[in-house]
């Protein structure tokens, strides 16, 4: 596997195969064109074989500089569980840390159980909220009316000197 910036053409090629990736929920309209025209240093595509087989759209705050945030991710079907996702998270943890990044946000559904395990196992802690469903707190309408979020936080380790 290797593991690469994503580029403008990568575009077509995630969204072609997204919603299908996510068993047919319509998840495209989350991810615009402007995510990978402005956020390719912090955006990556991981291929086997000349084949997508997962993605990781991220970017650097501008308003807080010491934040990086996750904002989608997604890994092939026939190749979860095989550490693709912790290995596109490990390269936006690097790249952050060395943009002086100290802290990673990002967020997901509170019924996606799966989600919210992977996380907790990379580090991530879950923010407190104004809600609970089976022990996890989540936060009402975050990204709108009826749309409850899960928000995570990672502090990255200290990056070391050269």
């Amino acid at each position: 596997m290797i593991i690469r910036h994503a580029n403008e053409s990568d575009y077509v090629s995630v969204i072609h195969v997204i919603n299908d990736w996510w068993g047919g929920r319509q998840m495209a309209d989350m991810l615009p064109k402007l995510f990978f025209q402005h956020f390719q240093t912090s955006s990556f595509i991981a291929e086997q074989d000349n084949e997508m087989i997962g993605f990781l759209v991220g970017f650097l705050s501008q308003t807080y500089p010491d934040e990086a945030y996750i904002h989608f991710v997604g890994v092939h079907p026939a190749y979860r569980r095989m550490g693709v996702a912790r290995r596109l998270y490990e390269r936006f943890f690097s790249v952050a840390a060395r943009h002086g990044r100290t802290t990673v946000r990002c967020i997901t559904s509170p019924v996606n159980q799966t989600s919210i395990r992977f996380h907790t196992r990379m580090g991530f802690s879950i923010e407190p909220g104004d809600g609970e469903v089976d022990g996890i707190p989540y936060t009402s309408n975050y990204d709108g009316r009826g749309h409850d979020r899960v928000l995570f936080v990672k502090t990255l380790p200290p990056q070391e000197e050269d």
